[in-house]
C-alpha cells in the first residue's frame, strides 16, 4: 500500500527480492494541471509494469470490496510506505504478519503525514527510517528497526525523500527475513518523545516576521516544491526559491531590503539576522535570480521585499512540541 514516488523503490525491492505481492494498493487517480488531466499515481504505474493487480479504492473503512480483496488474499504481511489513508482495524489483524509501516523519521519524533518536510523546517540535522508494526494509532506502534542519516546543509525536502525512499527499501528488505523468522522483538514508542509532522497546508509557506533567517531558509528547502515559501510583494504573489542565511547583521526594519549585488538579494529578518535570497519567482512568471530581479523590479536598498507580511498566530509550523 502506497501512492507517491518515495514508496515507489520500496515496491521495486520486494519485487527484486521475490516476494510475490498479491495486490498494491493506492490513491485513484487526480486530476491535474490547466487541462485537469487525471494523472496515476507513481506506485500504480509500478504496479502495473510488474503486473500486479492494482486497487484505488476512495475509501477503505467501511469497504466490503477492500475487506474481500485481503481475506482472499490471505497475505503474509501488508507492507505500507506513504498510503496516505488511515487503516481500520479490522484490516490490520487480517495479514499474518500484519501491517508494516516504512516510514520516513527516527520515530517516536515527527509521527504523521509531512516528516521529511518538518525535520528540515525545524532544523534537524539528522532523520532516518523506521520500520513500524502499525497498530490504531497514527505512527504509534511498535518499532522493528530504523537506521539514521545526515540531512545536508543545503538538501531540500525532494532530495532527501529519494534517499530515504532507497533507505527505507533497504531496511525493509534487510527487516523482512527476521521478522519472518521471529528474530525480532518489537519495541514500544516512548509516547513522551513523541513529536508531529501535520500534513502540509498552503499556509505553513507564508513568511512569518518572527522567523530568523536560518528558520527562513529551513523553509524554503523544507517546502519544496509545494506550499513554497511566500509573501506578498506590490500586489503579487511572491516565492522565495532558494535562500540561506547571511553573515551581515542588519540594522533595518524586517522585511527590508539590505543590499543588493550579483551574489544575491539581503533581507533582514528577526532577530537582527539577514536572509540572502538567491532565486524568487512571481506568481504566474519564470523563476529567476535574485539580481534579475531585482533589476527588473527596479528595488532599491530599504524597499519592502515582505510586503503585507502577516504574522501566523498558532502555526502549524511549530511542530515539535511533546505529545
Amino acid at each position: 500500500m502506497g501512492t507517491p514516488e518515495f514508496a515507489v523503490p520500496t515496491l521495486e525491492r520486494l519485487v527484486h527480492d521475490g516476494r510475490e505481492i498479491v495486490a498494491a494498493f493506492t490513491q485513484p487517480d487526480k486530476p491535474s494541471g490547466r487541462g485537469k488531466k487525471l494523472n496515476a499515481p507513481p506506485v500504480k504505474l509500478a504496479a502495473e509494469s510488474h503486473g500486479i493487480p492494482v486497487y484505488q479504492p476512495a475509501r477503505i473503512k467501511a469497504n466490503e470490496e477492500v475487506r474481500a480483496v485481503f481475506e482472499e488474499a490471505a497475505a503474509d504481511a501488508c507492507i505500507v510506505a506513504a498510503y496516505g489513508k488511515i487503516l481500520p482495524e479490522w484490516l490490520l489483524r487480517i495479514p499474518r504478519l500484519g501491517c508494516i509501516n516504512v516510514h520516513a523519521s527516527l520515530l517516536p519524533r515527527y509521527r504523521g503525514a509531512a516528516p521529511i518536510n518538518w525535520v528540515i523546517a525545524n532544523g534537524e540535522r539528522e532523520t532516518g527510517i523506521t520500520i513500524m508494526q502499525m497498530d490504531a494509532g497514527m505512527d504509534t506502534g511498535p518499532l522493528l528497526a530504523a537506521r539514521a542519516i545526515h540531512i545536508g546543509e543545503r538538501e531540500t525536502a525532494s532530495q532527501l525523500s529519494i534517499r530515504l525512499s532507497q533507505l527505507g527499501a533497504d531496511v525493509l528488505s534487510e527487516t523482512l527475513p527476521k521478522i519472518e523468522q521471529g528474530r525480532i522483538t518489537p519495541i514500544a514508542q516512548d509516547n513522551a518523545q513523541a513529536t508531529y509532522a501535520p500534513i502540509l497546508k498552503r499556509e505553513d509557506g507564508l513568511i512569518n516576521v518572527k522567523l530568523t533567517a536560518q528558520e527562513i531558509s529551513n523553509r524554503v528547502r523544507a517546502f519544496e516544491p509545494w506550499p513554497g515559501v511566500f509573501t506578498t510583494f506590490r500586489g503579487q504573489r511572491l516565492m522565495i526559491r532558494r535562500a540561506e542565511e547571511s553573515q551581515a547583521r542588519p540594522e533595518y526594519r524586517i522585511g527590508s531590503v539590505i543590499s543588493i549585488d550579483h551574489s544575491g538579494i539581503r533581507a533582514a529578518c528577526a532577530e537582527q539576522t539577514a536572509l540572502l535570497i538567491l532565486e524568487l519567482q512571481i506568481e504566474g512568471k519564470r523563476r529567476m535570480s535574485a539580481w534579475d530581479f531585482a533589476n527588473g523590479m527596479r528595488l532599491r536598498q530599504g524597499d519592502d521585499l515582505f510586503g503585507c507580511v502577516i504574522p501566523m498566530n498558532g502555526s502549524s509550523a511549530n511542530v515539535s512540541g511533546e505529545a
